[in-house]
């Protein structure tokens, strides 16, 4: 029941309350106008990626309560530290941006506590350790292609995206180190797909 009730505060903290950063927000040197255009883009692209955190979070969680090893408990709930940095960034940009949050981030945060629970559970620590460094690939690779999208002067997202993708980058790194193994290509493209939907419905949502 404890268990029970750690789950459910933290899952709470995360999709409903304001985040603080264990670092400073990654800032740029240069300040720009944006249009009510960029504006708009940014704020969705930012949207998604504070869904991405809040998905991360549910992840983390999930497999560092299934686990049986605490060294591995302490190594994910180091990283889930680390976003909850990311969180408090892509929040504190959203509100800048005169953006909201996505409106579906308590399902966002359900359907990801479930996916990162069956890993640890029914594919053992280095399945977990597994999905761990595939969904960083993954999120490495999405981060990048929104330094493509954000708008050329919309330097404060793209510093915030930049540390983010330099951060997932390592968490992939430490997961592979702790054990990982490499997860099957059928795994990997259900993966894909699932972040495809996340990502195309906050976009809007």
């Amino acid at each position: 029941m404890d268990t029970l009730l750690t789950l459910a505060d933290r899952a709470l903290k995360t999709v409903f309350s304001k985040h603080h950063a264990a670092r400073p927000m990654p800032t740029a040197s240069l300040t720009s106008e944006l249009s009510p255009a960029e504006r708009e883009l940014s704020g969705a692209l930012m949207r998604v990626n504070h869904v991405g955190e809040v998905c991360a979070q549910a992840l983390y969680t999930a497999q560092a309560a299934a686990t049986r090893d605490p060294k591995l408990r302490a190594h994910l709930l180091a990283a889930s530290a680390e976003e909850t940095d990311h969180l408090a960034w892509t929040e504190a940009r959203l509100q800048a941006l005169g953006a909201r949050p996505s409106l579906l981030n308590p399902l966002w945060y359900a359907g990801a506590f479930a996916i990162g629970w069956g890993a640890a559970k029914w594919g053992g620590d280095a399945v977990s350790l597994g999905f761990v460094v595939e969904t960083e690939h993954q999120v490495e690779a999405h981060l990048q292609s929104h330094l493509a999208r954000l708008p050329d002067n919309d330097h404060a997202s793209r510093a915030i995206v930049a540390q983010m993708k330099a951060d997932e980058a390592e968490h992939a790194r430490a997961a592979q180190h702790a054990g990982a193994v490499p997860l099957p290509k059928p795994v990997q493209a259900a993966m894909s797909l699932a972040a495809k939907v996340m990502t195309t419905v906050a976009h809007r949502l």
